[in-house]
């Protein structure tokens, strides 16, 4: 029900009664004031509902009786404010977005990720809240701290890796849990469809496994701080750990903040040899998989020509 058919109802209900009701069956008020009949009754019980923002300002149109000097003051209702945080946003991304929305700066945000203790970070995390802030939609008071804000955010990535059985998974696959995430954040930011993790996930599992390089542009991106669909040679010759064009193995943390699914598939990679994944049609970001340079150089040139053709 919403606010106005609430106060009509109330309204209605006054109406039959012979005195006025207390002032606690609307809004506890500041101060008591005597009550008074007739006029000042109806005066009393014209109300509006004004919604503005996140803040619900409930406030009395006729907010004085006859021989009041004074106007009732209004009173507001601070609503709860809502961050919907999407599978595979960085934090710089999450902070700015949470800045907009509280007022708090950025740099704030930035402490409490720091203070993992006070955040809940499992141990495995390194005190980086990279990759452990799980995605979701999540709601909090207005007044709320930048640790009681990312806090939840942490409580429930915990329960995803429950479910998931993440530590005695990474056990089984032979990484360790920040590995499993950091893979997941990996597959995350590389994946156009949930149907192309699992696979994804498998090409990243066995190119560690021959200490081949991962080449993967979204490492290389994260390092520098850009976004795009692919890096560029001046990318690729950086010095960053997140190059993993030349820097063998994963990169030193996660690249970003992985959903469940994406936790799964690097826990459970699909299948199958393949050593290569293209995109070649960036745009709606399909990919083909590879096992051998030649294939790989065939999907190249496929993606060669569907990007010519347009």
């Amino acid at each position: 029900m919403n606010i106005e058919n609430l106060l009509r109802e109330t309204l209605s209900d006054m109406a039959d009664e012979e005195r006025p009701p207390a002032p606690e069956r609307f809004l506890r008020p500041r101060e008591r004031r005597p009550r008074r009949r007739g006029l000042a009754l109806a005066a009393a019980t014209a109300v509006a509902a004004l919604a503005a923002g996140s803040t619900l300002v409930v406030q009395q149109l006729s907010a004085r009786a006859p021989g009041d000097d004074v106007p009732r003051p209004a009173v507001s209702i601070q609503a709860g404010v809502t961050v919907n945080v999407a599978a595979g946003i960085r934090l710089s991304q999450l902070f700015k977005q949470l800045s907009q929305l509280t007022g708090r700066p950025v740099a704030e945000f930035e402490r409490a990720a720091k203070d993992g203790t006070a955040l809940g970070l499992p141990s495995s995390a390194g005190r980086k809240l990279e990759g452990f802030a799980f995605p979701g939609t999540y709601e909090f008071p207005p007044a709320a701290s930048p640790a009681e804000i990312l806090r939840p955010m942490v409580a429930r990535f915990e329960a995803a890796a429950e479910a998931a059985d993440l530590v005695d998974g990474a056990r089984r696959a032979g990484r360790t849990p920040l590995e499993i995430v950091t893979i997941a954040s990996i597959v995350q930011a590389e994946a156009g469809r949930d149907e192309d993790m699992a696979k994804i996930a498998r090409v990243i599992h066995n190119r560690l496994d021959r200490k081949m390089r991962l080449n993967i542009d979204s490492t290389v991106l994260y390092g520098l701080n850009k976004y795009g669909a692919e890096a560029t040679l001046k990318d690729v010759r950086s010095p960053s750990p997140y190059n993993t064009y030349r820097r063998p193995g994963l990169p030193p943390g996660p690249i970003g903040n992985p959903g469940a699914e994406a936790i799964r598939a690097a826990l459970h990679p699909a299948r199958g040899t393949w050593r290569y994944f293209v995109a070649i049609d960036p745009k709606n970001r399909i990919l083909k998989f590879a096992t051998t340079e030649s294939e790989y150089a065939a999907l190249v040139e496929e993606r060669r020509k569907n990007l010519k053709g347009r």
